[in-house]
């Protein structure tokens, strides 16, 4: 089972990470667009439209990525107090309850608008250069397949947390702050009590 949910934690990742080079897409559009502005004095036509579409596509397609991850923001006042167990009830509930349904309307009602948008070849309409939008809108239903199957994936660790007592191991690339230091804390305690057991 972990091999099955390895192998969608490692196609979130990969997703997310090709999708995170739009950052420097970004920077250097954006800069190019400050320096003939303020400097040349002939800003583009495209710039406002080329961030959005950038942004929405980072914002889109990294969202499976930070599922996989666990990173994406809990009110945990209370959860991190809670037995593995209790976490994984707790979580799968609000999943069946709200995060299936919400996704499946994603790809339903996405789909359909994707599809107009590249019927009419849609442009945007926020400035003369014509800049096309349907890409990032065809990105629409595309996301939501990605965390549909990141969903399954972590329905399935609730599952699995439910029968053991434990959470399944995630597959480990990058680490917050927070849980490095709550990592070496641990370490640093354990090998403080050794020292005064022995």
């Amino acid at each position: 089972m972990n091999r099955f949910l390895f192998a969608i934690d490692s196609l979130s990742t990969w997703v997310g990470k090709a999708f995170g080079w739009l950052i420097l897409v970004l920077t250097f559009g954006i800069s190019y667009e400050v320096f003939v502005r303020y400097v040349l004095g002939k800003p583009t036509t495209w710039a406002f439209d080329f961030s959005y579409i950038n942004y929405g596509a980072l914002f889109l397609m990294c969202g499976a990525y930070a599922l996989a991850r666990n990173g994406h923001v809990r009110a945990d006042v209370f959860y991190r107090f809670w037995q593995p167990r209790t976490q994984a009830k707790f979580d799968l509930v609000l999943y069946i309850i709200f995060f299936l349904p919400a996704v499946l309307a994603l790809i339903y009602s996405g789909w359909n608008y994707a599809a107009a948008s590249i019927r009419f070849r849609e442009v945007s309409i926020f400035s003369p250069a014509g800049v096309p939008v349907f890409p990032l809108k065809t990105l629409i239903p595309v996301t939501g397949v990605f965390l549909l199957l990141q969903g399954i994936a972590e329905i399935i660790r609730c599952i699995l947390c439910i029968k053991t007592g434990q959470w399944p191991q995630r597959l480990h690339d990058v680490e917050e702050t927070e849980s490095v230091i709550m990592h070496e804390k641990a370490h640093m305690d354990s090998a403080a009590s050794k020292k005064k057991g022995a």
